[in-house]
């Protein structure tokens, strides 16, 4: 068996490609290494090669080529049903039959454990997820998101050290799909499992990842953890794919160490922090986010850049305004502001100046 490169490393993915055709790659050549107890979350968007990757980590696909290995040790061809790991779906996956108890239960008979353990770790399952009244219901008696928190349990109740979880939160409204995100990444830090989680929904993977790893096109265009992903998007794709983000189009000039010198596209001069740009005569897209651009003046830091802009529309979101710019020929830039004493409504048609620090405003690929 293939013994492990990376000491601290508990799931590794070295050189992982898939094909399902033997033509096109789903996932090209994946590096990825996580330590015990870490809560990672893949984010993409549909076919971007994440959930397969998951499927290749559960043993529900094989790599086409590489080695996926667990605690030091090659999983490639062992049968998922070996690889003691916890899995959580999008449709929980419960069996109708059963009672909730028996449901739990199941996993463990498989693992030939005595009645008393059994039923000692189905109660601790169940009392992590706050079901412990439910034993005796079956699925169909639960609400969806009792449901999903019986899945939960079930992944947890043979203590697992990897738990893989496939949009879990998909089917569940908003309120208590934040009150889940809450509880599994409370549950997955008291337990010290590692957590490997897929979803498509932004706010979802930088609320409760230690780290994300954004893919695209089968591979990850970006691993960081949550703050440094949105504050430092190291392409366009990820400042585009992470949050709300405004950009605006033009030629680079000048580079100067951590300063590039962008024309915008109607002829406007504007400092930038150059991240994947690296000579003069490159066509850039510059990115800068909603809420760090200001329009009062006592609000607009010195050194800010300040370029003219024509308000389109204005919207009140109770906490927020969210005003509709016109600037440098992008009709859909957009500035975030709190609603806060003294913050005037803007008028829709008048013009008013807009400013930004030098290094909120990221250089990227065109």
């Amino acid at each position: 068996m293939a013994e492990t490169t990376n000491p601290n490393a508990f799931v590794e993915f070295e050189h992982v490609q898939k094909s399902y055709d033997g033509e096109t790659l789903v996932v090209k050549d994946l590096n990825l290494t996580l330590p015990k107890g870490e809560f990672l979350t893949m984010l993409g968007p549909s076919g971007s090669g994440k959930t397969t990757c998951l499927m290749m980590l559960a043993g529900f696909e094989t790599a086409t080529h590489g080695d996926i290995r667990l605690d030091g040790v090659s999983i490639n061809n062992i049968p998922p049903h070996k690889r003691g790991i916890g899995m959580v779906f999008q449709n929980y996956a419960l069996f109708p039959h059963m009672t909730i108890a028996e449901n739990l239960s199941f996993p463990l008979e498989v693992r030939k454990m005595g009645k008393s353990i059994r039923e000692a770790k189905v109660k601790r399952a169940l009392d992590m997820v706050e079901m412990g009244h439910f034993g005796s219901r079956r699925p169909a008696q639960l609400s969806g998101g009792q449901q999903q928190r019986i899945a939960l349990a079930r992944a947890l109740v043979f203590e697992p050290e990897l738990v893989l979880m496939d949009e879990p939160l998909g089917a569940l409204d908003k309120q208590l799909r934040e009150k889940m995100q809450f509880e599994i990444t409370r549950l997955a830090h008291d337990l010290g499992i590692t957590v490997v989680y897929v979803t498509h929904d932004q706010t979802e993977a930088l609320t409760m990842s230690d780290r994300v790893a954004v893919f695209n096109d089968g591979r990850i265009q970006q691993l960081a953890p949550p703050d440094q992903l949105y504050e430092a998007p190291t392409n366009n794709f990820v400042a585009q794919f992470i949050g709300e983000n405004n950009t605006l189009a033009g030629v680079v000039k000048n580079i100067s160490g951590e300063r590039a010198i962008v024309q915008l596209d109607n002829g406007e001069l504007i400092d930038a922090k150059p991240v994947n740009v690296t000579q003069a005569g490159e066509r850039t897209r510059v990115s800068i986010r909603p809420e760090r651009v200001e329009y009062r003046k006592d609000r607009i830091p010195d050194g800010a850049h300040t370029l003219t802009a024509e308000v389109k529309e204005f919207i009140y979101m109770g906490d927020t305004f969210r005003t509709r710019l016109s600037v440098a020929g992008n009709d859909d830039f957009v500035m975030k502001s709190r609603n806060a004493p003294g913050q005037e409504r803007l008028t829709p048609g008048s013009q008013i100046q807009i400013g930004w620090m030098p290094q909120d405003c990221h250089a990227l690929d065109a």
